[in-house]
């Protein structure tokens, strides 16, 4: 088998610098400059967590239940336009949560044969207001008047279930 022999025509002492090589350094960076991104996440877990508990322990202990809900009901408010007088009823049509209903009227209420708020304590049930027949001119000039019809609850909380105006 014939021999190949690899001559070198550089001397160790050549050296050999490549042109697109860049020297690469390691510098320590200022003590001001190390650890802001540590700290940072640091805090940032820190409020995370707490966050976190928080929310766990409002639905452990449940603080959420003191909310207090709206009062549901619901009511129909209807009005008839006689030749003399008019009137307007309100009948209680849909319990939901509500212990009793409150209607006021307001508006035009000096025309009216009572004008005091009533009460509703049953589904079913009806309240009516009516133009004073004494009044000579009710058939004449419409009457316009604003019907509120307030849910009560239990617990007192009041909410407003329908407010309608209306010409009687």
């Amino acid at each position: 088998m014939p021999r190949v022999v690899v001559e070198s025509r550089h001397s160790p002492e050549d050296t050999c610098t490549l042109p697109h090589m860049k020297k690469i350094t390691f510098e320590i960076p200022d003590r001001d400059e190390r650890g802001v991104s540590p700290v940072i996440g640091v805090i940032l877990m820190v409020a995370i967590t707490v966050i976190l508990a928080a929310v766990i322990a409002s639905f452990v202990l449940g603080f959420g239940d003191d909310v207090s809900e709206n009062v549901q009901a619901g009511a129909d408010i209807s009005s008839t336009q006689g030749d003399q007088d008019g009137e307007v009823t309100v009948t209680w049509i849909s319990e939901g949560t509500a212990d009793h209903l409150n209607i006021s009227v307001s508006g035009d209420i000096d025309k009216l044969s009572s004008s005091d708020p009533k009460t509703i304590n049953q589904v079913g049930d009806t309240v009516t207001f009516s133009e004073d027949e004494t009044d000579t001119t009710a058939g004449d000039n419409p009457t316009e008047i604003t019907v509120t019809v307030t849910a009560v609850g239990n617990g007192g909380t009041r909410t407003v279930v329908t407010q309608d105006t209306v010409t009687i």
